[in-house]
Protein backbone atom coordinates (compact mmCIF):
# COMPACT_ATOMS: atom_id res chain seq x y z
CA UNK A 1 0.00 0.00 0.00
CA UNK A 2 1.37 3.44 -1.00
CA UNK A 3 2.46 5.72 2.41
CA UNK A 4 0.00 8.34 3.00
CA UNK A 5 0.85 11.42 0.28
CA UNK A 6 0.08 13.96 3.57
CA UNK A 7 2.87 12.44 5.63
CA UNK A 8 5.38 12.70 2.35
CA UNK A 9 7.98 15.34 3.12
CA UNK A 10 9.26 15.29 -0.19
CA UNK A 11 5.75 15.43 -2.11
CA UNK A 12 4.09 17.87 0.47
CA UNK A 13 7.25 20.21 -0.39
CA UNK A 14 7.09 19.55 -3.89
CA UNK A 15 3.77 18.51 -6.30
CA UNK A 16 0.77 19.25 -3.31
CA UNK A 17 2.42 22.70 -2.61
CA UNK A 18 4.96 24.14 -4.41
CA UNK A 19 2.50 26.29 -6.40
CA UNK A 20 -0.63 26.86 -5.27
CA UNK A 21 -2.80 26.27 -8.12
CA UNK A 22 -3.55 22.78 -7.67
CA UNK A 23 -4.82 23.74 -3.83
CA UNK A 24 -6.88 26.44 -5.26
CA UNK A 25 -8.50 24.03 -8.05
CA UNK A 26 -9.46 21.20 -5.18
CA UNK A 27 -10.98 24.25 -2.84
CA UNK A 28 -12.67 25.63 -5.46
CA UNK A 29 -14.36 22.31 -6.97
CA UNK A 30 -15.63 21.55 -3.25
CA UNK A 31 -16.74 25.03 -2.26
CA UNK A 32 -18.98 25.04 -5.42
CA UNK A 33 -20.04 21.28 -4.37
CA UNK A 34 -21.05 22.34 -1.12
CA UNK A 35 -24.96 22.52 -0.05
CA UNK A 36 -24.51 22.70 3.81
CA UNK A 37 -21.78 23.86 6.23
CA UNK A 38 -20.38 27.41 7.47
CA UNK A 39 -17.77 28.52 6.19
CA UNK A 40 -14.63 27.06 8.68
CA UNK A 41 -13.23 30.29 8.14
CA UNK A 42 -15.88 32.05 9.53
CA UNK A 43 -16.26 29.87 12.51
CA UNK A 44 -12.39 30.31 13.55
CA UNK A 45 -12.99 33.81 13.45
CA UNK A 46 -15.66 33.96 15.83
CA UNK A 47 -14.05 31.21 17.97
CA UNK A 48 -10.87 33.66 17.79
CA UNK A 49 -12.88 36.14 18.74
CA UNK A 50 -13.42 35.13 22.19
CA UNK A 51 -9.59 34.88 23.07
CA UNK A 52 -7.07 37.88 24.50
CA UNK A 53 -6.46 40.60 22.19
CA UNK A 54 -2.76 40.35 21.14
CA UNK A 55 -0.68 38.74 18.28
CA UNK A 56 -2.41 35.91 16.23
CA UNK A 57 -1.13 33.31 14.26
CA UNK A 58 -2.53 31.69 11.48
CA UNK A 59 -0.48 28.07 11.36
CA UNK A 60 -0.45 26.30 8.05
CA UNK A 61 -2.49 29.44 6.49
CA UNK A 62 -2.10 28.20 2.92
CA UNK A 63 -3.61 30.63 0.18
CA UNK A 64 -4.78 32.69 3.47
CA UNK A 65 -8.53 32.43 3.46
CA UNK A 66 -8.57 31.99 7.28
CA UNK A 67 -5.91 34.88 7.73
CA UNK A 68 -8.46 37.36 6.04
CA UNK A 69 -10.97 36.57 8.30
CA UNK A 70 -8.89 36.97 11.30
CA UNK A 71 -7.60 40.21 10.01
CA UNK A 72 -11.14 41.24 8.81
CA UNK A 73 -13.10 40.13 12.55
CA UNK A 74 -10.11 40.76 14.92
CA UNK A 75 -7.61 43.63 13.40
CA UNK A 76 -5.82 41.99 15.65
CA UNK A 77 -2.43 44.32 16.54
CA UNK A 78 -0.24 41.39 14.77
CA UNK A 79 -1.15 38.56 13.02
CA UNK A 80 1.37 36.21 11.34
CA UNK A 81 0.54 33.81 8.68
CA UNK A 82 2.87 31.01 9.05
CA UNK A 83 3.27 27.99 6.07
CA UNK A 84 6.02 26.19 4.94
CA UNK A 85 5.05 26.91 1.37
CA UNK A 86 6.21 30.21 -0.43
CA UNK A 87 4.13 29.76 -2.97
CA UNK A 88 1.20 29.53 -1.00
CA UNK A 89 2.30 32.75 1.45
CA UNK A 90 2.50 34.32 -1.94
CA UNK A 91 -0.96 33.69 -2.38
CA UNK A 92 -1.46 34.85 1.01
CA UNK A 93 0.03 37.91 0.63
CA UNK A 94 -1.55 39.18 -2.23
CA UNK A 95 -5.15 38.74 -0.67
CA UNK A 96 -3.82 40.70 2.30
CA UNK A 97 -2.25 43.53 0.80
CA UNK A 98 -2.63 46.56 1.88
CA UNK A 99 -3.15 45.47 5.42
CA UNK A 100 -1.32 46.95 8.01
CA UNK A 101 0.59 44.40 11.24
CA UNK A 102 0.32 41.48 8.95
CA UNK A 103 4.01 39.36 9.07
CA UNK A 104 4.40 36.65 6.86
CA UNK A 105 6.63 33.59 8.21
CA UNK A 106 7.97 30.24 6.43
CA UNK A 107 8.89 27.42 7.92
CA UNK A 108 8.05 23.90 9.81
CA UNK A 109 5.33 23.61 12.55
CA UNK A 110 7.44 21.54 14.38
CA UNK A 111 9.68 24.30 15.77
CA UNK A 112 8.04 27.52 15.25
CA UNK A 113 10.37 29.98 14.91
CA UNK A 114 8.56 32.92 17.92
CA UNK A 115 9.52 33.21 21.48
CA UNK A 116 7.54 31.60 24.41
CA UNK A 117 4.42 32.82 25.22
CA UNK A 118 4.54 35.12 23.18
CA UNK A 119 0.81 34.63 20.96
CA UNK A 120 -2.39 35.56 22.06
CA UNK A 121 -4.58 33.29 19.73
CA UNK A 122 -3.23 30.25 17.57
CA UNK A 123 -5.31 28.50 14.80
CA UNK A 124 -3.65 25.07 12.79
CA UNK A 125 -6.56 24.63 10.55
CA UNK A 126 -6.26 21.69 8.10
CA UNK A 127 -2.94 21.25 8.16
CA UNK A 128 -2.19 19.04 11.34
CA UNK A 129 -2.46 15.60 9.72
CA UNK A 130 0.47 16.82 7.48
CA UNK A 131 2.44 15.74 10.93
CA UNK A 132 3.06 11.98 11.77
CA UNK A 133 3.29 12.96 15.37
CA UNK A 134 0.57 15.83 15.75
CA UNK A 135 0.76 16.15 19.49
CA UNK A 136 4.19 17.60 18.50
CA UNK A 137 2.90 20.52 16.84
CA UNK A 138 0.12 21.46 19.76
CA UNK A 139 3.26 21.27 21.80
CA UNK A 140 4.82 23.84 19.90
CA UNK A 141 1.44 26.04 19.48
CA UNK A 142 1.70 25.47 23.67
CA UNK A 143 5.08 26.54 23.98
CA UNK A 144 4.01 29.67 22.10
CA UNK A 145 0.63 30.74 23.24
CA UNK A 146 1.01 33.49 26.09
CA UNK A 147 -0.73 32.87 29.49
CA UNK A 148 -4.52 32.76 28.79
CA UNK A 149 -4.02 32.09 24.86
CA UNK A 150 -6.32 30.66 23.32
CA UNK A 151 -5.81 27.23 20.37
CA UNK A 152 -8.17 26.62 17.71
CA UNK A 153 -7.55 23.55 15.55
CA UNK A 154 -9.63 22.43 12.71
CA UNK A 155 -9.82 18.88 10.84
CA UNK A 156 -11.98 16.73 8.96
CA UNK A 157 -12.95 13.06 9.84
CA UNK A 158 -11.37 10.42 8.49
CA UNK A 159 -14.22 8.70 6.52
CA UNK A 160 -14.25 12.06 4.39
CA UNK A 161 -15.83 12.08 1.04
CA UNK A 162 -16.01 8.29 1.36
CA UNK A 163 -18.82 7.97 -1.77
CA UNK A 164 -16.05 9.56 -3.72
CA UNK A 165 -13.70 7.12 -2.87
CA UNK A 166 -15.97 4.67 -3.91
CA UNK A 167 -17.22 5.82 -6.95
CA UNK A 168 -13.66 6.46 -8.08
CA UNK A 169 -12.80 2.66 -7.34
CA UNK A 170 -15.44 1.23 -8.73
CA UNK A 171 -15.53 3.04 -12.31
CA UNK A 172 -11.93 1.39 -12.49
CA UNK A 173 -9.61 4.92 -12.45
CA UNK A 174 -8.24 3.76 -9.09
CA UNK A 175 -9.04 0.28 -7.77
CA UNK A 176 -7.99 0.55 -4.70
CA UNK A 177 -9.29 4.68 -3.82
CA UNK A 178 -11.93 3.12 -1.30
CA UNK A 179 -9.20 1.12 0.56
CA UNK A 180 -6.44 3.40 1.24
CA UNK A 181 -5.91 5.08 4.61
CA UNK A 182 -7.75 8.86 5.50
CA UNK A 183 -5.51 11.35 4.33
CA UNK A 184 -6.24 12.46 7.93
CA UNK A 185 -5.70 9.35 9.77
CA UNK A 186 -2.59 11.31 11.75
CA UNK A 187 -5.22 14.11 13.19
CA UNK A 188 -9.34 13.48 12.43
CA UNK A 189 -11.89 14.16 14.22
CA UNK A 190 -11.85 11.39 16.47
CA UNK A 191 -8.64 11.97 17.54
CA UNK A 192 -8.05 15.64 17.68
CA UNK A 193 -9.39 16.19 21.01
CA UNK A 194 -7.04 13.81 22.50
CA UNK A 195 -4.43 14.50 21.05
CA UNK A 196 -4.62 18.57 21.66
CA UNK A 197 -5.02 17.41 25.23
CA UNK A 198 -1.76 15.85 25.92
CA UNK A 199 -0.27 19.68 26.06
CA UNK A 200 -3.74 22.04 25.85
CA UNK A 201 -6.48 22.04 28.54
CA UNK A 202 -9.78 21.75 25.58
CA UNK A 203 -12.41 24.38 26.10
CA UNK A 204 -15.02 22.92 23.73
CA UNK A 205 -15.49 20.61 20.65
CA UNK A 206 -17.64 21.38 17.91
CA UNK A 207 -19.05 19.22 15.21
CA UNK A 208 -20.11 20.73 11.89
CA UNK A 209 -21.56 18.18 9.01
CA UNK A 210 -20.60 19.33 5.75
CA UNK A 211 -22.45 17.78 2.66
CA UNK A 212 -21.78 18.29 -0.71
CA UNK A 213 -22.97 17.46 -4.48
CA UNK A 214 -20.59 17.32 -7.54
CA UNK A 215 -23.14 18.14 -10.59
CA UNK A 216 -21.67 15.93 -12.70
CA UNK A 217 -18.51 13.80 -14.21
CA UNK A 218 -16.48 17.35 -15.38
CA UNK A 219 -17.08 18.65 -11.83
CA UNK A 220 -15.97 15.64 -10.06
CA UNK A 221 -13.17 15.27 -12.57
CA UNK A 222 -12.19 18.94 -11.31
CA UNK A 223 -12.03 17.61 -7.94
CA UNK A 224 -10.19 14.36 -8.22
CA UNK A 225 -7.75 15.27 -10.61
CA UNK A 226 -5.80 16.93 -7.96
CA UNK A 227 -6.44 14.54 -4.83
CA UNK A 228 -3.42 13.23 -3.78
CA UNK A 229 -5.12 9.88 -2.24
CA UNK A 230 -6.20 9.09 -5.63
CA UNK A 231 -3.65 7.42 -8.23
CA UNK A 232 -4.48 8.47 -11.56
CA UNK A 233 -3.53 7.62 -15.02
CA UNK A 234 -5.23 10.79 -17.05
CA UNK A 235 -5.47 14.03 -16.81
CA UNK A 236 -8.74 16.14 -15.33
CA UNK A 237 -10.66 15.50 -19.33
CA UNK A 238 -9.94 11.66 -19.35
CA UNK A 239 -11.18 11.22 -15.87
CA UNK A 240 -14.05 12.80 -16.62
CA UNK A 241 -14.20 10.91 -19.67
CA UNK A 242 -13.85 7.37 -17.73
CA UNK A 243 -16.47 8.44 -15.30
CA UNK A 244 -19.21 9.02 -18.00
CA UNK A 245 -18.05 5.87 -20.16
CA UNK A 246 -18.02 3.76 -16.49
CA UNK A 247 -20.70 5.36 -13.85
CA UNK A 248 -22.33 7.89 -15.71
CA UNK A 249 -22.75 11.65 -15.52
CA UNK A 250 -25.12 11.61 -13.26
CA UNK A 251 -24.79 14.04 -9.84
CA UNK A 252 -22.79 12.67 -6.58
CA UNK A 253 -23.33 13.91 -2.85
CA UNK A 254 -21.14 13.06 -0.41
CA UNK A 255 -19.98 14.67 3.18
CA UNK A 256 -17.12 15.59 5.64
CA UNK A 257 -17.59 16.32 9.34
CA UNK A 258 -15.27 19.38 10.04
CA UNK A 259 -14.09 19.56 14.12
CA UNK A 260 -13.06 22.36 15.67
CA UNK A 261 -11.25 21.94 19.09
CA UNK A 262 -10.28 25.19 21.13
CA UNK A 263 -8.31 24.77 24.42
CA UNK A 264 -6.20 26.84 26.33
CA UNK A 265 -2.92 26.90 27.78
CA UNK A 266 -2.44 25.45 31.05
Amino acid sequence: MTANPFLDADRVRGTLYAEAGRLAQRTTALARAKTAGRHPAAVIADLAAAGPRGTVLDIGCGRGTTTVALAERLDPPKLIAFDQSAALLADAQRRLAGRMGVRYMRGDFHAIALPDASVAVAAAAFCLYHSPSPAAVVAEIARCLAPGGLSITVTKSADSYRELDELIAVSGLDPEAADRPSLYETFHSHNQADIVSTHLDVREIIHHQHRFRFTDADHIAAYAATNPKYQLACNERGIAERLRQTVGDDPLETASTVTYVVAARR
